[in-house]
């Protein structure tokens, strides 16, 4: 039998039909399927959780069927309480499927210790940006008579002198004792 025959018979023909056929039927009931399985057009609504305890977010997520999940930082956030929610993903008001991750940022117990460093004998024009590019701010500027003129002679946290190495919360106030370009009076 030549091919043209072949592809002109009513079996082949038939036989076609009956591929289209279960192909659709196939298709219709794998979109059936899959419209089911996922729940498909049903959305749940993701709370406004920024600013609320560990506890409060769980509860509000389980109650919207949605899963918590906590990432840790290091950005502590003053304008919040400790240990509440500073941030969240998907935000708020978007719509998820049910049992969708919500990944929580939330807010640690104060800032991040960072290590002083070595300022003495160094310049207050030096020692200032060093000082703020840690996160630090600089707290009273005291003089005192020391022929070097600006120069970093002690540095102070709450009235203390501190060393190199101590270890001070981000945003710290360090006091600068600095020299006045005087000479020391001697008795």
């Amino acid at each position: 039998m030549s091919l043209i025959r072949f592809l002109t018979s009513k079996t082949f023909v038939k036989q076609l039909l009956l591929a289209v056929v279960a192909s659709i039927v196939l298709a219709f009931f794998a979109l059936k399927w899959l419209k089911f399985s996922t729940n498909h057009g049903n959305f749940e609504t993701v709370p406004e959780l920024k600013g609320k305890s560990v506890d409060v977010a769980k509860i509000e997520l389980e109650d919207n069927n949605l899963v918590m999940q906590v990432q840790d930082s290091a950005n502590y956030n003053p304008n919040y309480p400790k240990y509440s929610v500073i941030d969240q993903s998907p935000d708020a008001g978007e719509k998820v499927k049910e049992n969708r991750k919500i990944y929580l940022t939330l807010n640690p117990s104060g800032y991040r210790k960072i290590i002083v460093p070595d300022l003495k004998e160094r310049t207050y024009r030096q020692a200032r940006p060093t000082l703020q590019a840690l996160g630090f701010e600089i707290g009273n500027i005291t003089y005192v008579d020391n022929i070097a003129k600006d120069q970093v002679l002690d540095l102070r946290y709450n009235g203390k002198s501190i060393k190199e190495g101590t270890k001070l919360p981000k945003t710290s106030k360090i006091d600068l004792v600095l020299g006045n370009g005087n000479r020391p009076r001697s008795n």
